[in-house]
């Protein structure tokens, strides 16, 4: 009989030859094997129904002839080989292709393998805890209204009851730009101009008012509409305005009031949505009869309508990386966010919220947008384009998130809403050329 350690080679042999057909996923690697210790069976059973007896001597059957070896010690050899998995650690880098064998049979090239073995990039990480909030009271809780800006000189503007109120990021400070109290009217919308040095105001009366902040001076105060003016957006020196009379005006601040303006006809229900192209040549609106519209500046009658929101469309957003590429939400009905080429007017992707959209904004930096919620959720969510998944879900607000601005440098939001608040977040990353900025967290502060 042949002595137990020799058997136990032979059976190792036998399982190497035959398993030599695949390779085992476990075993990162292979070459590394030849230097470990025979492994111990653990199942002699199962050792003794494998092995077939073996004379050790040539018989009549026999076709060679295998000399017993008792006496010698197959530990010998690998006991003086001092090979410990730190050593293994130690000189096993992510560069080191060694150990995938000449003769593997993954599909997968070396250099792929040592792709896949490489360190994954950490994820961008977004705090879920804004780093500033302010107290806003008297902050309407109404859909229909847009009552926060912040302009391009960072400073926010914010419609609280009758006042507007502007807040410098920078310094922190709050001044009171204008109160409507005198004329029993209020703030129902606001907006600045590309450069930053004016304001619009909407009011509950139909007018809109023009201010300078620098001089602190209201310079221009249009008529025109009927009714309340929840929309607003600029064009250089055009101001647009959307009221809940259905109708859309645009205007030059610089001309006097008495000027003819131009007047579009479209909207069955009240302007609640308005945004100018990044290239200022088309016109996107949205109103409470769950109607889309694209205007350019040449004709009176809209260029493209759409009609597949099932609410009130007060969310919109065009794209700053891909050119006629427009997003829109819809209201509680409806719940979905909706994106367009409006170069050809087709339907694009469509994305099932399950809450009311009340904003949205695109990231200057990258393929990225968010967007904020009402009925039910309450939230605010990172989305990544054109895949649609969530990078982030953020809450705290107790109230809709009606109201979304976004800061100059691209990089941090504020949300406002019905429980009175201003909730500062840092959602999209920095642009590349862009020097790090931190935002030092104050103290709870009111405006």
């Amino acid at each position: 009989m042949f002595n137990l350690e020799y058997q136990k080679r032979l059976l190792r042999q036998q399982n190497i030859s035959s398993g030599s057909s695949y390779q085992d996923e476990n075993l990162s690697s292979p070459r590394r094997e030849a230097f470990t210790s025979p492994r111990t069976l653990h199942s002699p059973t199962s050792f003794s129904a494998m092995v077939m007896p073996v004379s050790p001597v040539r018989g009549v059957q026999s076709d060679r002839f295998i000399p017993a070896r008792d006496r010698n010690n197959w530990q010998t050899k690998f006991s003086m080989i001092h090979f410990t998995p730190q050593h293994i650690s130690e000189n096993k880098s992510v560069d080191d292709t060694s150990s995938i064998p000449t003769y593997s049979l993954s599909p997968l090239s070396a250099k792929s393998q040592k792709l896949l073995r490489s360190p994954r990039k950490a994820t961008r990480k977004i705090s879920r805890i804004p780093f500033k909030v302010l107290d806003a009271p008297e902050l309407q809780d109404d859909f229909y209204l847009n009552l926060v800006d912040w302009s391009s000189q960072n400073v926010l503007s914010v419609g609280l009851g009758s006042c507007v109120y502007l807040w410098s990021a920078c310094t922190s400070q709050v001044t009171r730009l204008c109160d409507l109290s005198g004329d029993a009217n209020s703030v129902t919308s606001v907006a600045w101009n590309e450069r930053g040095n004016l304001v619009a105001v909407g009011t509950h009366h139909g007018y809109v008012q023009v201010w300078d902040v620098s001089m602190n001076k209201q310079v221009n105060k249009m008529m025109g509409h009927s009714a309340r003016v929840g929309a607003l957006a600029w064009n250089s020196d055009i101001l647009s305005s959307g009221s809940r009379d259905r109708l859309i005006l645009q205007r030059d601040v610089r001309t006097p009031s008495i000027v003819p303006e131009r007047k579009l006809v479209g909207h069955r229900q009240e302007v609640c949505g308005l945004k100018w192209s990044p290239d200022n040549t088309c016109l996107a609106s949205g109103g409470n009869d769950n109607r889309l519209y694209v205007w350019n500046m040449h004709s009176l009658s809209p260029i493209q309508t759409y009609t597949e929101h099932l609410a009130a469309v007060k969310a919109i957003a065009w794209s700053p990386h891909q050119h006629g590429l427009l997003a829109s939400g819809g209201g509680t009905a409806d719940r979905c966010i909706r994106f367009w080429n409006t170069l050809t007017g087709q339907a694009m992707q469509c994305v099932d919220t399950g809450s009311q959209v009340c904003n949205l904004a695109w990231s200057k930096h990258s393929s990225e947008l968010v967007s904020t919620h009402g009925y039910s959720q309450n939230q605010i969510l990172v989305w990544k384009y054109p895949s649609l998944t969530q990078v982030a879900k953020l809450t705290g607000h107790s109230y809709r998130v009606l109201y979304l601005a976004m800061a100059p440098d691209g990089e941090a939001i504020v949300t406002g809403a019905g429980d009175e608040t201003l909730r500062f977040w840092n959602v999209f990353s920095k642009a590349r050329s862009q020097k790090v900025r931190t935002y030092v967290f104050l103290n709870h502060k009111t405006i």
